[in-house]
């Protein structure tokens, strides 16, 4: 069965979108078995940075019509929050690096 091309389009936002948000937890999971404060900030760096992709996706699946707003808002408010404790948690761990 072939994809329309509308729904091929749709199939490589979602993709992008499952491998950025799956990839916050990895970085988040693997930062508890970092090798020091240095690493686990670099591995929490590392989620900031997909959270941020991840909202880009969520943006970009919005704006072109395949999610409505009542399913975009949500998600981007959790995404939101996650990125808010993130850049909470690199920003606490710096200041006790000293």
């Amino acid at each position: 069965m072939q994809k329309h091309k509308s729904q091929f389009k749709e199939s490589v936002l979602t993709n992008q979108l499952l491998r950025s948000g799956t990839s916050i937890g990895a970085n988040i999971h693997e930062a508890q078995y970092a090798q020091g404060k240095k690493d686990f900030i670099s591995k929490l760096e590392i989620a900031q940075k997909e959270c941020y992709e991840t909202e880009y996706w969520l943006e970009l699946l919005f704006e072109t019509g395949y999610m409505s707003e009542s399913e975009y808002k949500p998600i981007q408010n959790e995404c939101g929050a996650i990125r808010r404790m993130l850049i909470s948690s690199i920003n606490t761990t710096k200041a006790n690096l000293e």
